[in-house]
């Protein structure tokens, strides 16, 4: 009976949003409201459950549940301390950004629509994040995908809606390759009950099938992620999304294709250094490429979305370094677990404070909200705290996370492309200092190159409401205090969901804020700080009249990896080539017909005769046709015995009392017609409506005379 708050857990907000949405279209006010409790019970369920199973969930304690008859196979839920720690804060990013989405949709229309898939992507998320199984997993990533993207789509402008089509069709491409490799894990394990996928994958000899399934489901869940070369959803659909959809697009939505690929790597191929090695590579251009694009672009929400590839592609480095390291993984377990965790509280206050940005001034280009938060320190200090987490500034959370996964690398050693590796994670550090710092200045340091637009910044004195200051300073209070305790917050939570990928124990305490710890960071500091002052201010930046300077997107048009590479091949190339296959099996079909089919027909027409001649033989020889004994040519049983019967009495009576006067008759026969006569006339009765009439009236007239009896 415990588990079924598993199932609540998942089906809980489903259930809300179809009931918000028949309230929504009576009263929008009380929707609003729902929404929030939906969302709020569901934390408060989380937070009970965390306070009454989180120590048993450290001890490695594990609570089930089952759906049965349910998409043929069954639902299958579990949690443990990795679950329990991310359907938390999965559950307080929904609260939040809900309660933010009702001052960012007050001017908007379909309002009731983006609060129905709000919650079922809530339910989706949570079904994903609490799968036991990789069935139940790819159900509810699928639901995600679909409920996901209408909040893409949400404007309904050209953008928003090219944009939702990238991402649906990214999603839906890599869900089926995930499908396919679901498939061959099940094909070849005989399992996808990730409780037994390691035990399995240990005993199978074909490697080779086990590493073709891996990198199909890897594409499958890379793709939802934002990992290179499938991230070109991820920078278009950030912008044109609403803000709070933006928040769990980057925060959460992201992480589920992290939880893949983690329970890939930790269930089928724990400690294999050449599915390390692949997540490496992967990790470290997802992470460099999405910086360098963060540092071009001039548009507030794609640079964080710029950023959220960025960070994802640090995470998949310290999912490399697990594989690498061996059973020696520790720091690389603890520096996976922690900066997904950060990253996701991170774009929760920076993408909510984007919004709020977005819904004073209407704009995202930084020469247009330039100098808007000046004078609002509230705002400037909300933004702050994330942009100073997410550069890895110590004493903050993102330092810590960084810092584990670049002392995995350092732990690993290695030749030159280890060092090299080492040096991409700092430099691209080092540009997450730098695009953060042009965000900064740009929004809350310089002025508008318009005078009048500044004043009008300045007046701006309730620029969002008690909800919405709630919503943004609750979350950056919880991410300050996150990483100003390391050991008491941070360590905790990574210890509680290392189990979740097969760490044992920890090793020695971390030393964050020693010397050793401190230079890389350092480094990457130094290195932001060049590349903000020497690059980005010199040669991302324009001088115009009066001497003011804007900011510039230099980054060519035609290096679009979607319009380069994906769409002339799907709108193009797959096109023709699906034209040519057509025409060669057109003319397959054409030489069938012209030759083979009445080559095929004569010798049917041989085989078809055949049956039937052997059948004729047959009968007339050794199966000759004779009358079935028991077979009567006429009347029945009862009809024959009676005629005999008569026609005995007439053959006795002619030799005797007839015999002047005889009678010559065929009673059987006479009797048999008779009978069909009367079989006829039955059958006429009985299919006639005044036989059924009839019928009726002797039943009420049996069932008044029973009445009356009684």
């Amino acid at each position: 009976m415990k588990g079924i708050i598993l199932a609540i857990l998942v089906f809980y907000p489903f259930l809300g949003g179809l009931l918000a949405y028949a309230v929504g279209r009576r009263n929008e006010l009380y929707r609003d409201y729902l929404a929030d409790f939906v969302t709020a019970s569901e934390l408060v369920l989380m937070a009970v459950l965390f306070i009454f199973f989180g120590d048993k969930a450290g001890e490695g304690a594990v609570m089930n549940c089952r759906v049965a008859e349910i998409c043929g196979f069954g639902l299958n839920f579990t949690m443990d301390g990795f679950r329990l720690v991310y359907g938390t804060i999965a559950a307080l990013m929904w609260m939040m950004t809900t309660i933010l989405s009702r001052e960012y949709f007050r001017h908007h229309e379909n309002r009731n629509r983006f609060y129905l898939f709000l919650l079922l992507t809530l339910g989706a998320t949570m079904g994903v994040f609490l799968s036991a199984d990789l069935y139940t997993t790819f159900i509810f990533f699928e639901i995600m995908s679909f409920t996901s993207y209408v909040w893409v789509a949400q404007e309904e402008n050209e953008p928003s809606l090219r944009a939702a089509a990238t991402y649906l069709a990214v999603a839906v491409i890599g869900g089926l390759v995930m499908l396919m490799g679901i498939f061959l894990v099940y094909h070849a394990l005989g399992t996808v009950k990730m409780s037994e996928l390691l035990e399995a994958a240990e005993q199978y000899q074909d490697k080779k099938l086990l590493y073709i399934a891996g990198t199909c489901m890897l594409f499958g869940f890379g793709a939802k992620a934002g990992a290179f070369p499938l991230h070109i959803w991820l920078p278009k659909a950030h912008p044109v999304a609403p803000a709070p959809a933006s928040a769990l697009l980057s925060g959460i939505l992201t992480k589920t294709g992290i939880f893949g690929v983690l329970v890939v790597s930790s269930e089928i191929f724990l400690h294999d250094a050449a599915w390390g090695t692949l997540l490496l590579s992967i990790g470290v251009l997802t992470m460099f490429g999405g910086a360098v694009l963060a540092v071009f672009s001039v548009d507030l929400k794609r640079t964080l979305a710029c950023s959220s590839m960025s960070q994802i592609g640090f995470i998949l480095v310290g999912a490399g370094m697990q594989g690498l390291l061996g059973e020696e993984n520790a720091l690389a377990v603890h520096g996976t677990m922690l900066h997904m965790m950060n990253h996701s509280m991170i774009k929760l206050v920076l993408f909510m404070a984007a919004g709020v940005i977005y819904m004073n001034t209407h704009a995202l280009d930084l020469n247009k909200i330039r100098g808007f938060g000046r004078k609002k320190p509230l705002l400037k200090g909300i933004f702050l705290i994330g942009a100073l987490a997410i550069g890895g500034i110590p004493l903050f959370g993102g330092y810590i996370s960084k810092t584990l996964l670049h002392e995995s690398i350092v732990e690993f050693g290695g030749g030159f492309l280890m060092h090299a590796v080492e040096w991409i994670f700092l430099f691209s550090g080092g540009l997450t200092v730098a695009y953060m710092t042009k965000l900064f200045v740009a929004v809350f340091v310089e002025e508008n190159e318009s005078r009048e637009v500044q004043r009008k910044y300045d007046g701006m004195k309730s620029y969002m409401s008690r909800e919405s200051t709630f919503a943004l300073a609750g979350s950056a209070l919880l991410l300050l205090i996150w990483g100003l305790f390391p050991h008491g917050l941070m360590d905790r939570a990574a210890e509680l969901g290392q189990g979740f990928m097969h760490l044992e124990e920890f090793g020695h305490v971390v030393s964050y804020f020693s010397l050793k710890n401190l230079s890389g960071a350092c480094i990457s500091i130094a290195i932001g700080a060049v590349v903000y002052l020497f690059f980005i201010r010199r040669i991302l930046m324009r001088e115009e009249k009066k001497g003011l300077r804007s900011y510039v997107d230099l980054w060519p048009a035609w290096l679009d990896l979607e319009n380069l590479l994906y769409r002339p091949v799907l709108l193009e190339l797959l096109p023709v080539l699906c034209e040519a296959v057509c025409r060669v099996f057109d003319r397959f079909v054409d030489t069938l017909v012209k030759y083979l089919i009445p080559v095929c027909g004569v010798v049917c027409r041989i085989f078809d005769s055949l049956p039937d001649l052997l059948v004729v033989g047959l009968r007339k020889s050794v199966y000759r046709d004779s009358p079935l004994p028991h077979e009567l040519s006429e009347g029945n049983i009862f009809t024959l015995a009676c005629g005999r019967v008569l026609n005995f009495w007439q053959r006795l009576a002619n030799r005797t009392w007839q015999r002047k006067n005889p009678v010559r008759k065929d009673y059987v026969h006479i009797l048999a017609v008779k009978h069909d006569e009367l079989k006829e006339n039955n059958m006429i009765i009985g299919r006639s409506l005044s036989f059924a009439l009839l019928l009726v009236c002797i039943g009420l007239c049996l069932t008044l005379i029973y009445i009356l009896w009684l």
